[in-house]
């Protein structure tokens, strides 16, 4: 791997970097299961989501739990609730290395966000997450064009262009290898992968674009 020097433009994901996924995913279907009783009647279906996702149910959730719980899932309803899913106020705070890790960065460095996903989630989550106070600009790649997300470059080289910095003085923090740091690497940026115990992609290996991977925030200014 090699050698990354210290930047004066570091970026972070936010999905498993800087919070648990799992802890949206929760306080998501934990939202669902409220909205359906009181607006449907059908009880218990939080409940049965996260019971299929803790099984390892990907993408077809909903459908599942509905006719776990003895409703139809018919198609309107499953759009109506990821529309909730994906609007809700989520409950989840900072990790506290993430939280540690802003802190020491203020002030030294330009500090932005990349982040695929729905921009109504992603937006929820950086409110929910207070971001606003350490973040100089939060890119949510959905934002920019269907065909944007990751490892698609152009968030990576807007937020360059606002930090008004080279590609080697930036550096990308984040966890899934599949698709994090392709775009970043291609403008010439630093990657560090953060591998967290129970990170949804930390059993992933890591690729020739990581040059340095942390299990957890605190490891970061050594790392840099």
């Amino acid at each position: 791997m090699s050698p990354v020097s210290l930047p004066s433009c570091l970026v972070f994901d936010i999905d498993d970097t800087l919070y648990y996924e799992r802890d949206y995913v929760r306080s998501g279907f934990a939202a669902v299961g409220v909205y359906a009783e009181r607006e449907h009647g059908i009880a218990g279906l939080g409940p049965a989501c996260w019971t299929l996702f803790e099984s390892g149910v990907r993408g077809s959730t909903f459908d599942r739990a509905l006719t776990d719980v003895g409703h139809a899932p018919d198609p309107a309803l499953v759009t109506e609730l990821i529309g909730v899913y994906r609007a809700h106020p989520p409950r989840i705070k900072l990790l506290p290395d993430a939280h540690a890790c802003l802190e020491r960065w203020l002030g030294r460095a330009y500090i932005g966000i990349v982040t695929d996903g729905p921009s109504a989630s992603q937006r929820a989550k950086i409110a929910a997450l207070e971001l606003s106070a350490y973040v100089d600009r939060a890119v949510v790649t959905s934002e920019l064009g269907p065909d944007a997300g990751k490892p698609d470059p152009r968030a990576f080289a807007l937020l360059q262009g606002e930090a008004g910095r080279t590609g080697v003085e930036c550096c990308y923090v984040a966890d899934n290898p599949a698709k994090d740091f392709a775009g970043p690497r291609s403008l010439g940026w630093h990657t560090v992968r953060l591998r967290r115990a129970d990170g949804l992609h930390a059993a992933a290996p890591s690729g020739p674009d990581v040059d340095r991977e942390i299990v957890t925030l605190d490891e970061l200014d050594e790392a840099l």
